[in-house]
């Protein structure tokens, strides 16, 4: 399983990015597709997941802010960031974790967001 990220960038606070982020390989079918960010001196966290059945989950922090969505055709995630914070800079790293006990989560390489005031 491949994953390939796209989107980020340099963005004034208030602006807006979009991330993306296309799977590939032998996927099963039930799945979660998230985007979790890092900052330099901070752990990783979650950002935003979907489930292949469509339930949604947010960190507080980009509760309002953000929307994750996907397709479950092409097995892609995308990440709305409005109203971007400079908190908000981070590398950001998509994830698929299958729905199948035991089994590894997979990560793409991550895009960098930077959000300057």
């Amino acid at each position: 399983v491949q994953l390939q990220a796209s989107g980020g960038g340099s963005v004034q606070a208030g602006g807006s990015l979009r991330l993306s982020c296309a799977a590939s390989g032998s996927i099963f079918s039930f799945n979660v597709l998230g985007w979790y960010r890092q900052a330099p001196g901070k752990q990783r966290e979650l950002v935003a997941s979907i489930s292949s059945g469509g339930r949604r989950n947010y960190s507080d922090s980009v509760k309002g802010r953000f929307s994750i969505s996907r397709d479950n055709t092409n097995n892609t995630v995308w990440l709305q960031m409005n109203m971007l914070k400079p908190e908000d800079t981070a590398v950001y790293y998509c994830n698929l974790r299958p729905l199948i006990p035991e089994t590894p989560n997979y990560w793409g390489p991550g895009t960098q967001v930077t959000v300057s005031s």
